[in-house]
């Protein structure tokens, strides 16, 4: 209860602190609403807002899930071949220099509205960091125990599967839990170019129309997105290396 009790109590703290200082300074509406006037809001649209929600939503675990596919094929053969190293890696870090906000447009010319290139930006922002945890844990594994393993004529998918694979396991999903907010993100983004529909495309337009309740009940829906993607993250974690201290935490039962 100890991990749910210190986020959620931050956030009810946040909250009050919020009504306490649109209340104290008198804050006008259109600049910041008071959380009552966001609740009653996102209870007043809520079938309106769930539509939208839903296409942001999809967007995101399509583009996280094909960053996942993408990002482990991708860090395979970074890890199985110097030569695909050499050459692939300096691209991948050098793709990342420039903004996907400056891709999106093109994406649209190519591809269309449709919401295969919202996950496509979204896959685009998601896939580095599964890449980079997953080659740091395929390369993670000690020489001593490589040396053994080969040593026992071990062919490269044994290898893989008994050594890279397990020994990679905690930094891809701390990978993952970088790339599912980053999924949410590259949504957002897809949908800004060029959409009419979707939580990015509601951004925009309370934006235009000085809509600022509709702002802060669509900024709350992104983050309870991402709250409960990151999340489902974690429960896979806890039950795909429950061995691991990240999962176990520390304390006297962690070193046993």
């Amino acid at each position: 209860m100890r991990s749910w009790i210190y986020p959620v109590g931050t956030v009810v703290i946040l909250v009050v602190l919020w009504d306490v200082l649109v209340n104290a300074f008198s804050i006008p509406q259109y600049l910041i609403p008071a959380p009552e006037t966001v609740v009653r809001h996102l209870i007043a649209n809520w079938k309106f807002l769930l539509g939208h929600t839903w296409v942001t939503t999809y967007e995101t675990a399509g583009g996280f899930l094909l960053s996942i596919v993408g990002g482990v094929l991708l860090a395979m053969a970074i890890v199985s071949s110097r030569a695909v190293d050499q050459a692939i890696m300096p691209l991948l870090i050098l793709s990342q220099t420039f903004p996907k906000v400056a891709v999106a447009p093109l994406l649209i010319i190519w591809f269309g509205m449709g919401v295969q290139t919202k996950i496509f930006v979204a896959f685009l922002i998601a896939f580095f960091p599964v890449v980079i945890a997953t080659v740091a844990g395929m390369r993670a594994v000690e020489t001593e125990t490589m040396e053994l393993i080969r040593s026992m004529r071990a062919t490269r998918m044994q290898i893989f599967w008994k050594i890279r694979l397990p020994a990679a396991l905690p930094h891809f999903f701390s990978g993952l839990k970088v790339a599912v907010a980053f999924a949410v993100v590259g949504a957002v983004v897809g949908e800004w170019v060029g959409s009419e529909k979707g939580l990015g495309y509601l951004l925009l337009w309370a934006n235009a129309n000085l809509d600022t309740p509709m702002m802060f009940s669509v900024l709350v829906l992104l983050m309870v997105i991402g709250m409960i993607l990151y999340y489902a993250v974690v429960w896979l974690e806890r039950i795909a290396i429950p061995w691991h201290i990240s999962v176990r935490g520390e304390g006297p039962q962690a070193t046993i």
